[in-house]
């Protein structure tokens, strides 16, 4: 049985949230607060396994903060959700487990908060697609900003990175240049550093892609 701790401001909405959920085999309620603080407050009274969140409650972020410190974390499902981009990114970046639109049903309020108490995240499609979209976005980000530190490489590091695409050792790279082997360690650490990578292999791999679209550019 799913332990539900039910945090709305209008009395008449969490306690409607309560009888719908104990009308459930599947749900127990454990407490019903007006504000996050309360929550937090009685979060070691109470002991929920998921909290349902009313997207209103100013201080949501607050709740997720802390509800995510717990050990074991417990979920947020936030209900209420316009389904706004805005909206929905503004909870994704909160930590929230669960999605609960205005227009949901009650299977889906139930499928929401026994996704989230089981680690799995329960949305419509519409905020499926919402996050997928971000997602990439960020995805795309992060590879325009490393295809960036690429340039941020000097001829020399350059030169030692493209040796080091070779699958030279650095003593090899250090002949092929004509420099000490120190030398090369200390480009090769310069390089791992710019390109904010731990491992040559990872640095290959990311040097590689970059040569690719640049030359899907050129």
């Amino acid at each position: 049985m799913t332990r539900v701790l039910i945090v709305a401001s209008i009395r008449l909405y969490r306690e409607g949230l309560a009888q719908l959920l104990t009308s459930n085999a599947d749900f127990t309620v454990v407490g019903t607060d007006s504000t996050g603080r309360e929550a937090m407050e009685r979060v070691d009274e109470t002991t929920p396994d998921v909290a349902l969140v009313d997207m209103d409650i100013p201080d949501l972020g607050d709740i997720s903060a802390a509800f995510a410190t717990r050990s074991p974390p417990i979920p947020l499902v936030a209900v209420g959700i316009a389904e706004s981009d805005s909206e929905v990114l503004a909870c994704a970046e909160m930590g929230i487990a669960g999605y609960v639109t205005r227009e949901s049903s009650i299977a889906e309020l139930a499928a929401a908060l026994r996704g989230a108490a089981g680690g799995e995240l329960f949305c419509s499609p519409r905020t499926a697609g919402i996050l997928i979209r971000r997602v990439a976005e960020l995805a795309a980000d992060r590879h325009q900003n490393q295809n960036g530190s690429v340039a941020l490489l000097t001829q020399r590091e350059r030169e030692v990175a493209t040796l080091m695409c070779e699958n030279l050792s650095n003593k090899e790279i250090a002949s092929r240049l004509c420099i000490e082997v120190a030398t090369v360690k200390n480009h090769v650490h310069n390089v791992l550093d710019k390109l904010n990578v731990h491992r040559r292999t990872e640095a290959v791999r990311l040097l590689a892609r970059a040569a690719n679209g640049f030359a899907r550019h050129s």
